[in-house]
């Protein structure tokens, strides 16, 4: 139960990006479940439970995106990986994090502190909560 909802509520906020284009609220199609991933693992499973089963897999950051990429209009399952929240590898030698995608700029940024390393708002967005969400990323040295 914690890890998914059929609430209107949570279809609704997770139906829309920033983009102004019509989600879920504005298109008709069957309710979309919201999943809540905790584990890799976890992924791997739902992701080909809907490919046996032909249904659209919708991922879900923030919702700050601009180009309508979670606007379920043909139904589906949505997947929200704000719960993965593992820092998973840090080298220093060449600058690189392996993250989950439910990972902050400022987690990040807490976990870099002492290392002279951070991670700083680029042109992706400038929210405080922006999620990485990316398996790889560069940071800059001070």
């Amino acid at each position: 139960a914690p890890n998914i909802s059929m609430a209107m509520a949570v279809q609704k906020q997770h139906g829309h990006d920033e983009s102004g284009l019509a989600g879920i609220s504005g298109a008709a199609v069957a309710p979309v479940p919201m999943v809540w991933p905790q584990a890799v693992g976890q992924v791997q499973e739902l992701a080909a439970l809907c490919y046996r089963c032909r249904v659209p897999m919708v991922p879900f950051g923030t919702g700050t995106g601009l180009e309508g990429g979670v606007n379920a209009v043909q139904g589906g399952i949505c997947f929200n990986l704000s719960r993965m929240e593992a820092i998973a590898e840090l080298s220093l030698e060449d600058f690189s994090v392996t993250v989950e995608p439910g990972v902050t700029r400022k987690a990040l940024n807490k976990h870099l502190r002492g290392t002279g390393l951070w991670f700083p708002i680029g042109s992706g967005g400038m929210r405080g909560a922006m999620r990485l969400g990316v398996a790889a990323l560069g940071v800059l040295g001070v």
